[in-house]
């Protein structure tokens, strides 16, 4: 005779043998899977949270590995529950639609985790991504470093992330996303006093102004000075945002000068509240790419994502 425990797990597994995943686990792994978290997942089953905590941990007991990564609010899936989903999604999903038990739409639909700079994801990407979430696609979005954002899109926390450099390695694929045009700018005021020393005198005119910038090693503007100074940036950092929309705030209000990407301060330029102090023939220009992990998603939508910032890539 075969037991069932109290967590919903299957006991009395043929000695030697692995125990098979009782399908009530599977149900509930599934439900957190696509829902994003252990709260969710309870309302959608109707079972305590603390029950489907139970569940879900004694599944990853009979596996042998960690299903979900805890976060402060919801859980991530790590690459072997993306694995476990791919292979256990279409006969639960036949076995509901049989049984006549098949979630709603909104239910079954799977959050896309994405990640990548917080300024490009605030102005860029999620108001292209609009038209997809009122069509029920639900989205997790983390801003970050490109660097540990992919670490952890190796790892299985993220789907998608938008990385400032190609990714290194086969572990991970990219195409270009956009490309980033930097603009060296200020607010007028300080336009007024330095534009013409800046022309006789090259970039040591703007060695009394105050440089405003997102990181002390000067990432951006390091990179504007070779490029169109061919010269080494020696002026140190007079205030660090690690965000360049407090970087564009600060100047904005006269605080100094800094180098910006085009797409986040366009509009300040258009309007005239920042001014470039230099317009080269040949600007700096970084590509941004989109990344992922070989192999066909088991989330539909992170494919519909995928496809519509690509579209959306072209205009920007």
């Amino acid at each position: 005779m075969r037991h069932t425990d109290s967590d919903g797990s299957g006991g009395g597994a043929r000695p030697g043998t692995a125990p098979a995943a009782d399908l009530n686990l599977l149900r509930t792994f599934l439900a957190v899977y696509r829902s994003g978290s252990f709260t969710a997942a309870a309302g959608v089953l109707g079972l305590s949270q603390p029950t489907v905590t139970t569940q879900i941990r004694s599944l990853e007991r009979q596996t042998g590995r960690e299903l979900f990564e805890r976060l402060p609010r919801g859980v991530a899936p790590t690459a072997v529950a993306h694995d476990l989903a791919t292979r256990v999604a279409p006969p639960l999903d036949a076995l509901a639609a049989a049984t006549g038990h098949q979630t709603a739409p909104h239910e079954r639909a799977a959050p896309v985790h994405l990640a990548g700079p917080g300024e490009l994801l605030c102005t860029r990407v999620l108001p292209a991504l609009a038209p997809l979430t009122a069509e029920g696609v639900r989205l997790r979005i983390t801003p970050g470093l490109t660097e540990p954002l992919l670490d952890e899109l190796r790892a299985g926390r993220h789907d998608l992330v938008i990385a400032t450099f190609r990714p290194r390695g086969r572990a991970l694929t990219a195409v270009p996303l956009m490309d980033e045009e930097f603009v060296l700018v200020a607010a007028p005021v300080w336009a007024d006093r330095v534009g013409e020393r800046l022309t006789e005198e090259g970039p040591a005119a703007l060695h009394t102004v105050p440089l405003i910038t997102y990181a002390e090693d000067l990432p951006i503007a390091r990179r504007y000075w070779r490029h169109v100074f061919g010269a080494r940036l020696s002026c140190p950092a007079a205030v660090t945002v690690p965000d360049l929309r407090g970087v564009l705030a600060a100047v904005i209000a006269g605080g100094g000068f800094t180098v910006l990407p085009r797409y986040l301060c366009e509009a300040e330029l258009s309007s005239g509240a920042l001014v470039p102090l230099r317009r080269p023939e040949d600007p700096p220009i970084n590509t941004a790419y989109l990344a992922q992990r070989p192999g066909r998603p088991a989330n539909p939508d992170v494919t519909r994502v995928r496809d519509l910032l690509i579209e959306a890539g072209r205009h920007w």
